[in-house]
């Protein structure tokens, strides 16, 4: 796995050794196997970005405290300029950029997400707690939410319950992107 997988898994060793949980008590709480929680310690197994919400949520940090290893500085205010953001790339058909990476104590994760078409493949549903809130900037895609299916396009939004599992496919050649606000 990459040396960025590495990384996040020693973090979150470090972070639940520092807590006084164990790996089976981190594993129970998420819902997962001890032995795929512990292949994400090992940095042997990729994150989605749902696992890595909900174990930030456990461990009480930020999810790009996990991520980067840096804690964010700023609470007044934080700008991001067009295109930019802090690159989380944790599917290969998702490109998340955090648009709020270096204030602290969100109550928001505001997150620019760019879908990569896939053909035909029903991408994998995954759920994290509290609500979300999803503008579509561009294209179009199929959003997943527990049983149904929503075609959403440009101008479209969603604001759903993100405890159900929920994915998104990209609609054709192109990639969609939309703003996604997920709320604790």
């Amino acid at each position: 796995m990459t040396e960025q997988l590495k990384d996040i898994g020693a973090r979150l060793s470090m972070l639940r050794e520092s807590m006084g949980l164990t790996p089976e008590k981190i594993a129970a709480a998420l819902d997962v196997p001890v032995e795929d929680y512990l292949l994400y310690e090992a940095g042997e197994k990729d994150f989605s970005f749902s696992f890595l919400y909900n174990v930030a949520g456990i461990l009480g940090v930020d999810v790009v405290d996990l991520i980067s290893g840096e804690t964010p500085k700023l609470s007044l205010c934080t700008v991001v300029r067009a295109g930019g953001g802090y690159e989380i790339n944790r599917r290969k058909a998702y490109d998340y950029k955090h648009l709020a990476f270096t204030f602290r104590n969100k109550k928001a994760e505001p997150f620019m997400v760019t879908v990569e078409p896939k053909g035909d493949i029903i991408p994998e549903r995954h759920a994290h707690e509290g609500q979300e809130f999803n503008y579509m900037v561009a294209g179009s895609m199929d959003f997943y939410l527990g049983d149904m299916v929503y075609t959403l396009n440009e101008g479209d939004s969603v604001y759903f319950d993100s405890s159900v599992p929920h994915a998104m496919k990209a609609n054709g050649d192109t990639p969609a992107k939309f703003l996604a606000i997920v709320m604790k």
